[in-house]
């Protein structure tokens, strides 16, 4: 049994009125335990509503979002919980900031959920660990910390939660190279030991590359792909067709291929490398 599932899944705005727009139309997927997904899509896709329904932040227009096999709105007084299973980090979540230290701040979540003290101490403690904060930095103001610190305090408050999904909504929008590579390999990590299911909604093709199994590609309001990531960059003419980029190196090594090259499609920088010099090892030439 799939740990989520989408069903006909629809979402009309202002339905039956001269405002209607449909911002999903008839969405089904599935997604197994343990999966990182990445999530693009051109702006005004769906995305952002789509991974809204996943958690009950928004209720569909039409359809299901089944939660290991049940409707997360079977009991709409209930869904609050769905919400501590299915946590969502939403784009530049450190403008939600709020408490008087930083591990007040990550506890926040956590002390919603029934815990004892010393059991909400310890999951923000663990999960400041998880996204790289020291324990230095914990009794500090929030406000005090930088851009890329400020971020990774947001999501170590979802993370305090222990979801067993989690959704990123552009979590490195506005970082710097060195702080986004950060955040991706504390993410990669978090996902190593914790073994949950992550859901990265993500414009850089190149991060999406970097950690996904499988893409999800959302094209107004459709899904138009959910494959492994390689098939999905692999189709560069018909991501272009929709607006999107495939990851540069990516390009590359397409543009190598059609000119008769023997190279597959690669994702990520070091995958070019190890090609390139086995084909000048073997003093390839394009056939």
């Amino acid at each position: 049994m799939a740990l989520l599932e989408v069903k006909n899944l629809s979402v009309v705005y202002g339905k039956g009125t001269p405002f209607e727009k449909a911002a999903v139309q008839n969405v089904n997927f599935s997604i197994e335990s343990g999966e990182f997904i990445g999530v693009i899509g051109h702006t005004g896709s769906g995305k952002s509503t789509l991974i809204q329904t996943l958690n009950g932040l928004i209720k569909p227009t039409d359809g299901q979002v089944l939660l290991e096999g049940r409707d997360i709105w079977k009991e709409p007084k209930k869904i609050r919980a769905v919400r501590f299973k299915v946590g969502m980090v939403f784009q530049y979540p450190e403008n939600q900031l709020f408490e008087e230290t930083v591990l007040k701040d990550i506890s926040f979540g956590p002390g919603n959920m029934g815990l004892t003290a010393a059991e909400i101490e310890k999951r923000a403690r663990n999960a400041a660990k998880f996204v790289g904060l020291p324990d230095a930095l914990l009794e500090k103001s929030p406000f005090e910390l930088s851009g890329g610190e400020k971020r990774r305090v947001a999501i170590a408050g979802v993370i305090a939660m222990d979801p067993d999904v989690l959704i990123l909504d552009e979590p490195t929008a506005g970082l710097d190279p060195a702080g986004r590579d950060v955040l991706l390999s504390q993410l990669l990590s978090y996902h190593a030991q914790r073994h949950n299911t992550i859901l990265l909604v993500s414009h850089s093709m190149e991060d999406v590359a970097r950690v996904a199994d499988r893409v999800l590609v959302m094209n107004e309001s459709h899904l138009e792909m959910l494959d492994k990531t390689a098939n999905v960059f692999a189709q560069d003419q018909r991501l272009e067709q929709i607006g999107l980029k495939v990851p540069q190196i990516t390009k590359i090594m397409s543009i190598l291929k059609s000119d008769g090259y023997p190279v597959e499609t690669v994702l990520t920088m070091e995958q070019a490398v190890t090609q390139l010099l086995s084909l000048v090892n073997k003093g390839g030439a394009a056939v």
